[in-house]
């Protein structure tokens, strides 16, 4: 069996993640400990406890949903008595979740990663001011048919296809009055269901452009070594193992579609036959056979996850 390990991204965040990793092993503590003191935050504690309304909120879901997945990298690596990258052939990570893959690789530092999104979260916010936004999944249609409602929503203003991340399951971003367009012109076209996503921002569509130059000014000055396995980057659906090329893609993936499905598809063709999800939650596991039958995904998050994973190796 050849596998990826895949990483989360906004929307799996939950009160009381991580904790129980806390409790059951001290280098999950140490992660935690890590990321608390590079943003001089307490976001341990927020994580653990809550508020929800501010664990969610962009600057803080971003670094707290890395340290879960980077917490479940090093106990595996602590009880296993491996390096992760022994036991795979490729990482990737939905939008935010590329960071966890890069640094779960060895690309990035941990209390670098934790930086970066927390300087990400914040440039997403405030790169469109709230209200003049929005972003919508679009329910039954394939991406093709996603982007031409997109194009056809636009009328001047901007609407773009943000994440394709499974057949019939394609996020659109952009002006609130576009997206809002795009939602009807797609029940026309005959999704089964269009509804607007509760986010804070349109991620994922040329209005982030300023926060893809703050991001630019941020990776300039990151140190970078070369991943252990390569990253399948999100905007190219492609493996890159160049610390350059992937400085470069992650300020492009600011604007940029998340190109999940075919990313997937071209884990498949690169020999992939297994996806591990190690993070918060269980959304990539659960689209990997919606995307392709033949593959499988699992979810390892808490103790009783990591158990059971490291008994199948």
């Amino acid at each position: 069996m050849t596998r990826a390990f895949v990483f989360p991204g906004q929307g799996s965040q939950a009160v009381g993640m991580g904790k129980e990793l806390a409790e059951a092993f001290p280098v999950a503590r140490e992660v935690f400990q890590e990321v608390d003191d590079a943003l001089s935050q307490k976001l341990s504690a927020l994580m653990f406890e809550g508020p929800e309304n501010e664990l969610t909120l962009t600057e803080n879901a971003q670094p707290a949903l890395m340290a879960v997945s980077l917490a479940v990298t090093r106990v595996l690596e602590a009880e296993g008595g491996f390096t992760l990258t022994d036991k795979c052939d490729l990482v990737a990570g939905h939008s935010l979740g590329e960071y966890s893959a890069l640094a779960a690789a060895g690309t990035f530092a941990i209390a670098d990663a934790a930086r970066l999104l927390k300087i990400r979260g914040q440039a997403m916010q405030a790169a469109v001011p709230v209200g003049v936004g929005a972003m919508a999944a679009l329910l039954g249609l394939n991406y093709v048919d996603a982007v031409a409602v997109a194009e056809e929503a636009a009328q001047g203003d901007v609407c773009t296809a943000a994440n394709d991340n499974a057949d019939g399951q394609v996020v659109v971003s952009g002006h609130k009055a576009a997206v809002e367009r795009a939602i009807e012109i797609a029940k026309v076209k005959g999704a089964k269901r269009a509804v607007l996503l509760p986010v804070s921002a349109p991620f994922h569509c040329p209005l982030m452009q300023p926060a893809a130059d703050r991001m630019a000014e941020a990776l300039a000055s990151v140190l970078m070594t070369a991943p252990a396995k390569p990253v399948v980057a999100n905007v190219i659906a492609e493996k890159t193992a160049d610390p350059e090329t992937i400085r470069k893609l992650l300020v492009e993936q600011v604007c940029g579609t998340v190109r999940w499905r075919e990313s997937v598809l071209y884990m498949k063709e690169q020999g992939i036959t297994n996806l591990v999800e190690l993070g918060a939650g269980k959304v990539l596991s659960g689209m990997v056979r919606r995307i392709d039958r033949d593959l499988t995904g699992v979810a390892v998050n808490g103790p009783a996850d990591i158990e059971s994973f490291l008994g199948t190796l």
